[in-house]
């Protein structure tokens, strides 16, 4: 008989399966091919086990897209970690972010491009992922205009132009290869980054 330490223990590793098999599942091939099955065969579970601990196939997704933006998080943090307080913060902050979802185009799908609907019929999930880029370079820009470097309110203007920026770079890049590589892709992105940080 297991102890209940051992039963939680178990369980969480079970659930750990799962999510390690969704997120594989989504960073190679994307959303389009995830499913209750594809998801437990990588486990090595019966697709009915997975239904012990989620509630459905979007709670997993959820947890994935926790997952993958705290992933994103941390290796932001470790690329800027030398880099200065405020706008060469928030460039090296941006740059990682437009690497990690060039690198990862199956999480770039999940996040931008699937219909909310589709991945989360909760409003968290729109949430936390529409915020996401905002949350990692909050504290840059509330340092900014605590320095003076730039007012509340044009903070806030750069920051929306700044997101809308990214957004628009990956898009392009991502779907219509468009600049053709990489590294006119992070040329045009230094120069916009100069431009709305100015």
């Amino acid at each position: 008989m297991l102890t209940e330490e051992k039963k939680e223990i178990q369980e969480q590793r079970t659930k750990g399966y799962f999510i390690q098999a969704a997120k594989e599942i989504l960073k190679g091939e994307g959303i389009r091919l995830i499913s209750v099955r594809n998801i437990a065969d990588r486990a090595g579970y019966s697709y009915a086990t997975l239904y012990n601990y989620f509630k459905d196939l979007k709670d997993l997704i959820f947890l994935c897209v926790k997952d993958f933006q705290d992933e994103c998080e941390i290796t932001i943090k470790e690329e800027t970690e030398t880099r200065a307080r405020g706008k060469e913060k928030i460039e090296g902050i941006t740059q990682g972010y437009l690497k990690y979802f060039i690198q990862y185009p199956g999480i770039f799908d999940l996040f931008f491009l699937e219909r909310m609907s589709e991945i989360g019929s909760k409003q968290k999930t729109s949430e936390l992922i529409y915020t996401f880029f905002d949350r990692l370079c909050q504290e840059e820009w509330d340092f900014c205009v605590s320095k003076g470097i730039f007012q509340a309110d044009e903070a806030e203007s750069r920051k929306v132009e700044l997101k809308l920026m990214v957004t628009g770079l990956l898009l392009f890049y991502n779907n219509r290869r468009q600049p053709a590589n990489f590294e006119d892709f992070m040329n045009i992105a230094k120069n916009q980054l100069a431009f709305i940080l100015r």
